[in-house]
């Protein structure tokens, strides 16, 4: 009950855990109809990159000062956001134009991404570590702006996932169904990229990549071989991410232990026993069928 109480130190932290937790398992579910798992590790990376690059941009400018923090809010986002939007943007267009992009192509802006973020960020010391806690999802410090801010762009995302679900289903599941109703493809493509993008860039700025691309994969992976139904299949994996949040929260708490680092271990567990839960359930059908038929 302690995390709870209105006067609790970390509750911005809390606030937003369980925010992400409940909206990434929402895009998730998107991209995995899309057969795009690997950009969810990629794009996390793509908006880390362009957080490193904005706190850098002191040091390009002649102003090297090691004890500068550079964690300017505006330009974080700005970085974060542009950048993603911008990768994003290119991927609708590549793939309107029957340009496949492989997981090896993924693979490499993930490597190239992170090598670039780690060099660019080498001259300023307190910028780095900033930097590298958030990549290793140590969320302990949000602030009421960053809380508002977060809450208020998540909102206006899941109000247009609401929306438009019908149009990104179609779209995302049956692509060819969808340019027979003569729906605009190429532009549900961009705004559920755009959406995407967003999302995945302010998940990061809060919580880290590490833990934006768990509650983006994660989630949808566990509950995709539970439910049939697509409203089924997007409630379970958002009230799976925001279970964990919650939990991992309060264990992290408890134990002092990174909350990033433990959500995403928490969803893995829970990923393990379904998977072993469906396999032990399957064999024991297999064994009653055959001992139906002695």
């Amino acid at each position: 009950m302690e995390i709870l109480s209105a006067d609790f130190l970390l509750r911005n932290s809390l606030y937003v855990s369980v925010a992400i937790g409940l909206i990434c398992p929402i895009i998730g579910v998107y991209i995995t109809l899309r057969k795009m798992v690997f950009l969810g590790v990629a794009l996390p990376q793509i908006s880390s990159f362009g957080i490193a690059l904005v706190l850098s941009l002191h040091i390009w400018f002649g102003h090297a000062d090691p004890t500068h923090l550079g964690e300017q809010n505006i330009l974080m986002y700005a970085g974060a956001i542009g950048l993603s939007l911008i990768a994003i943007i290119w991927l609708a267009f590549s793939e309107k134009q029957n340009q496949i992009y492989s997981e090896s192509r993924l693979g490499a802006v993930y490597a190239i991404g992170l090598a670039a973020s780690i060099l660019i960020l080498a001259k300023c010391p307190v910028a780095e570590q900033g930097w590298m806690n958030l990549l290793k999802g140590e969320i302990i410090a949000v602030s009421d702006s960053d809380l508002w801010f977060t809450i208020f762009g998540l909102g206006i995302i899941i109000f247009c996932f609401w929306r438009f679900n019908r149009e990104f289903t179609l779209v995302s599941f049956d692509r060819e169904m969808a340019i027979t109703l003569k729906k605009n493809v190429l532009f549900w493509d961009l705004l559920l990229f755009l959406l995407i993008g967003a999302t995945i860039a302010i998940a990061v700025l809060v919580v880290g990549p590490l833990v934006a691309f768990g509650f983006i994969i994660i989630p949808p992976l566990i509950s995709r071989g539970l439910v049939k139904s697509m409203r089924g299949f997007i409630f379970f994996s958002s009230l799976i991410g925001g279970v964990c949040a919650f939990l991992g929260f309060i264990l992290a708490y408890k134990y002092d232990l990174p909350v990033g680092a433990l959500d995403v271990t928490l969803l893995g567990i829970i990923l393990i026993l379904t998977f072993l839960f469906k396999d032990i359930f399957k064999l024991f059908i297999g064994l009653r069928k055959k001992l139906n038929r002695f």
